[in-house]
């Protein structure tokens, strides 16, 4: 009997925990079943999951990732440098957003790929490797905004972060439809069996004829492009860009995501819907104390202790097998 509780827990705790928190909203907030209020958390989490997907695959291989929120930043600051014609003047403005999101994205893609050569070619801790971009990037933010915040009205980009499609917030999309490739990645694709694989037994998985440096190069890169698209998402919701805050603790945040989600931080084993499950609890955890007079900081409090429940499940579950 116990060995099955612990086997519910460890596959549908975080699902079950979310059930139990929308019932309780249900109950005791106001006006919580409106269109308006899962809206506000939605909006709220999709950026938090667009960056969480990349954590997951990275997490999934064995590493980690503490430079996204830093290369969020960076995005942020290439983005207006390009479409506000500071660098060259572009005359449809189409083309200098479509060019300016090129831009932000391809420049995180690159140096999320370099911290997975970091990794993989010099065998650097991911902790390591990633706190280097983690400090040096939003000093290139910073460096690149010359230090100054970056004020626009853009509408033409500014739809990514405020536009709506069908009613459906443009974020949002983004969101379920970069869920849905990464679980179609780990569950239908030979990358994802392979960088399972990698995150299950690094040494075995060379044995077998699988690349792992190709492989961590290729999850790091996606976790950097992911990051990139967070970050212009961020200043289109505030039509604006500020290289010290845009991301800031990002990376914890999406951490918590994976681990409240259910995935094994030690790598082997990944779920993107238990990311996206996860990062909801948090989200509407956070919203509860709020919406009833709970001040922030006791928010941030429970959601500390809500990531050790979370981990201490995980090792329940995996003493249980």
């Amino acid at each position: 009997m116990a060995e099955q509780v612990n086997d519910f827990l460890r596959r549908y705790g975080t699902l079950a925990a979310l059930g139990l928190l929308i019932l309780l909203n249900l109950l005791i907030t106001p006006n919580f079943a409106t269109l308006q209020t899962l809206n506000v958390n939605l909006t709220q989490v999709a950026t938090i999951v667009i960056v969480a997907v990349g954590m997951t695959l990275v997490i999934a291989t064995g590493g980690i990732d503490l430079s996204v929120g830093s290369l969020m930043a960076i995005a942020g600051a290439l983005a207006p440098m390009v479409f506000m014609g500071k660098i060259v003047a572009i005359g449809n403005i189409y083309v200098a957003v479509a060019l300016a999101m090129l831009v932000a994205v391809v420049a995180t893609t690159i140096l999320g790929a370099f911290n997975g050569f970091l990794i993989a070619r010099y065998r650097i801790q991911p902790i390591v490797a990633t706190l280097v971009l983690f400090i040096a990037g939003r000093g290139v933010a910073q460096v690149i905004t010359n230090g100054n915040l970056q004020v626009f009205k853009v509408p033409e980009f500014q739809f990514i972060g405020l536009g709506r499609v069908l009613g459906i917030p443009v974020q949002v999309i983004l969101m379920l439809v970069f869920v849905a490739l990464a679980v179609w990645i780990l569950r239908r694709s030979l990358f994802g069996r392979q960088l399972l694989a990698v995150g299950g037994n690094e040494k075995a998985a060379r044995l077998s004829g699988i690349s792992t440096r190709r492989i961590k190069i290729a999850v790091y890169a996606i976790s950097g492009f992911l990051a990139g698209v967070a970050g212009l998402v961020v200043i289109a919701i505030n039509s604006a860009s500020d290289a010290n805050l845009v991301g800031l603790g990002m990376e914890l945040d999406a951490i918590a995501a994976v681990a409240v989600g259910g995935n094994l931080l030690s790598g082997g084993r990944a779920t993107v819907f238990g990311t996206l499950i996860g990062a909801l609890t948090i989200q509407l955890v956070r919203y509860t104390l709020l919406a009833n007079g709970v001040p922030d900081a006791a928010a941030l409090v429970v959601k500390a202790a809500i990531i050790i429940l979370a981990v201490w499940l995980q090792q329940r579950g995996r003493a249980a097998q």
